[in-house]
C-alpha cells in the first residue's frame, strides 16, 4: 500500500514540479534538493527520488555526479527540434494507423475520442490530459510498428510536461480536441495522407500553444 501511494505521490509531485519549472518559481540552474523539495510539497523524500528521476527523463531537470539535481538549461531551438521530431513521428503513427488499424481498433479510437468531450465541457485540463495521453498511445498502437511505437513514446516522454503545460492555454480544449477530431475521421477513412497532415497540424499547433503560454508567463513576470 506505501508503494502505491508513493507512486501516486510522485506522479503528482512530477505534475507540480514541473509546473514550478515552466512557471519560473525555479530557474535553470537552481539546485533541486531532496529534503527542501520534500518540505516545500509535504511529502517524504522517497516520492521526491522518483519525480526527479522521471524529471530527467523529461529532460526538465539533470542529475549530475556529486552535485545532485538541477533544472536544465533548454534552448528554445533544443525545444523546437524536439517538437518537430515528435510531429514526424506522430505523423508516421497517424499514416499508419489510417492503414493498418484492425476495424475494433478503429471503433475504440472513435469511441475514446468521444467520451473525451465532456472533459472538454467541464474544462477540465488535467482529466483531458490524462486522456489525451491514452489517445495518442492508441495510435501509437494502431500503427503495428513496435519498434516505431516505442521511440515516439520515448520522445513523448520527453515533452510530456511542455505538453501537459499547454492545456492551461485559454481556449486550447476545445481547440485540441477539434485536431483530434480530424486525425480520427481521417483515420476511420483509411486515408492516409489525410492523416499524416491532420497528425503534423496538430502537434505544431501543440507547440504554438505552449510557446504562447510560456510567453503569458514571462509578461506576467
Amino acid at each position: 500500500m506505501d508503494i502505491v501511494d508513493d507512486r501516486t505521490r510522485a506522479d503528482r509531485l512530477v505534475s507540480d514540479v514541473s509546473e514550478d519549472i515552466l512557471n519560473g518559481a525555479f530557474a535553470p540552474g537552481d539546485r533541486l534538493d531532496e529534503l527542501s523539495l520534500a518540505e516545500r510539497y509535504g511529502v517524504s523524500r522517497t516520492p521526491v527520488r522518483e519525480a526527479l528521476r522521471r524529471l530527467a527523463s523529461s529532460g526538465l531537470v539533470e542529475v549530475r555526479p556529486r552535485r545532485g539535481a538541477i533544472v536544465a538549461r533548454i534552448t528554445a531551438e533544443k525545444l523546437a527540434e524536439l517538437f518537430g521530431a515528435m510531429a514526424e513521428l506522430e505523423a508516421t503513427c497517424a499514416r499508419l494507423s489510417a492503414i493498418g488499424m484492425t476495424p475494433m481498433e478503429r471503433r475504440r479510437l472513435e469511441a475514446f475520442y468521444a467520451s473525451m468531450e465532456p472533459l472538454v465541457s467541464a474544462a477540465d485540463a488535467e482529466g483531458f490530459a490524462a486522456a489525451n495521453l491514452v489517445f495518442h498511445t492508441q495510435i501509437y498502437a494502431g500503427a503495428h510498428n513496435g519498434h516505431l511505437a516505442e521511440i515516439t513514446a520515448g520522445l513523448r516522454s520527453r515533452l510530456l510536461p511542455y505538453r501537459c503545460a499547454q492545456f492551461r492555454t485559454p481556449g486550447r480544449l476545445p481547440r485540441s480536441h477539434a485536431e483530434h477530431g480530424a486525425v480520427v475521421a481521417a483515420i476511420l477513412d483509411a486515408d492516409a495522407a489525410g492523416a499524416h497532415a491532420a497528425m503534423l497540424r496538430h502537434v505544431s499547433l501543440v507547440e504554438d500553444s505552449f510557446e504562447r503560454l510560456a510567453a503569458a508567463r514571462a509578461v506576467r513576470g
